[in-house]
């Protein structure tokens, strides 16, 4: 008999924690509604719009009758564009037959773990890390083994910390670089190390998300699959979300070895088949053609960067960091902890990004949702005017706790 009770619902979806970056920007948009200036640094999207040559690209691919199903891995002409770019930018070799296109980077990791881990597998997760992670693990069936970087490091994991944390059933390593939420960028030496870490464990399976790859101001991008010790236990996850500003266009896709692709084909097949045909060409299209608006939009988000931080390092009790990459500022706030306005205490992270929306009407995300309680991240996919004004009145804000 139909039910509608709560008790009535799976166990892994009660489990589940919401998005807390789509949660802060619910939040934003119900202020926003209610009449509030609400200025949003919550969400990772580019501000920019998708080049038009890509958007051309996929007219084109509408009128030359490219609106039907397509295979479950993606168009030959993507998969082919994908191994490409592979060689190119990355010093990696897949066969196209080793690459699977999916709606957007998210599905390719979900797609992995589901097709990876069984019941109390444990996956090393290099922290602060994206907050979907965490739960597509769990989804799995896997145990997420959290291992933080702290801010003297930039955030970043090292080769001995990871390998203090692998044991017999650590079944993968996962983490991006360049960072969500940090923007740190890990670089040849310490991916290298890390490589020479996991090659003595060959049942751990390396998920390399890099779909920050293009905006990196710290020079080439390295791929960890790149080093032969583990190319052979390395997936590559990216899409065209971040790079090509095509957020809306759920496109992403992973190189992988065999064994791992065919699986994740199937599972793929089950759930959502192929991606949208057009999009795949606009896709292609872009991995293909002219770069020169990818570099406008990372030399815009490094000017961007630059001003954030030094706001930011005007307001007394924020610590920041330099990151390498991405589109993100991570501050710790932990010295604004037990202080209060407006009778509400902060006493964590969430605190101080609900006290920083309700007063402050600006949106930002509590850095528990990362893994990492005593930061915020600060989304600088903005305009400088409003990125000033956002700062401005955080400073304002933190300025009355006491």
């Amino acid at each position: 008999m139909p039910t509608t009770s709560p008790q009535a619902l799976a166990r892994r979806i009660t489990r589940m924690q919401e998005s807390a970056t789509l949660k802060m920007s619910q939040m934003a948009r119900d202020l926003k509604a209610e009449g509030h200036d609400v200025i949003s640094l919550s969400i990772g999207e580019p501000d920019f719009d998708t080049p038009q040559h890509i958007k051309d690209a996929a007219i084109k691919a509408l009128n030359d009758g490219f609106t039907k199903y397509t295979p479950v891995p993606g168009l030959p002409q993507i998969r082919e564009a994908i191994s490409t770019k592979f060689k190119r930018d990355n010093n990696l070799d897949y066969d196209p037959s080793q690459i699977v296109v999916s709606n957007g980077a998210k599905q390719s990791i979900a797609n992995l773990s589901l097709t990876l881990l069984d019941e109390g597998d444990e996956v090393i997760i290099l922290a602060p890390y994206w907050v979907s992670y965490f739960e597509i693990v769990r989804l799995g069936g896997g145990k997420p083994v959290v291992l933080l970087g702290g801010i003297e490091n930039d955030f970043k994991v090292t080769a001995e910390e990871l390998a203090g944390a692998i044991n017999e059933n650590t079944r993968m390593v996962l983490f991006s670089s360049p960072c969500n939420p940090t923007g740190s960028v890990y670089q040849h030496d310490e991916l290298e190390a890390i490589a020479n870490v996991i090659a003595k464990h060959e049942q751990i399976v390396i998920v390399s998300d890099e779909i920050y790859e293009y905006i990196n101001f710290s020079g080439k991008h390295v791929s960890i699959g790149s080093f032969p010790q583990v190319k052979d236990q390395t997936v590559t996850v990216n899409g065209f979300s971040k790079g090509f500003a095509m957020t809306g266009w759920r496109l992403g896709y992973i190189g992988a070895p065999t064994w791992i692709a065919k699986a994740c084909i199937k599972i793929q097949g089950q759930f959502t088949s192929g991606a949208t045909a057009f999009g795949q060409m606009a896709g292609a299209h872009a991995l293909l053609s002219d770069m020169t608006p990818t570099h406008k939009m990372r030399a815009a988000f490094l000017k961007r960067r630059d001003m954030v931080i030094e706001l930011l390092e005007a307001i007394p009790g924020m610590k920041v960091n330099r990151p390498e990459g991405a589109f993100y500022i991570f501050p710790d706030i932990s010295a604004y902890f037990g202080k209060s306005a407006d009778g509400m205490t902060i006493n964590n992270s969430s605190d101080f990004a609900e006290y920083i929306l309700n007063k402050g009407h600006v949106a930002i995300v509590a850095g528990s949702a990362f893994g990492a309680d005593d930061c915020f991240r600060l989304s600088y996919a903005a305009s400088e005017e409003q990125l000033r004004e956002a700062i401005r009145r955080i400073g304002e804000c933190v300025g009355e706790l006491g």
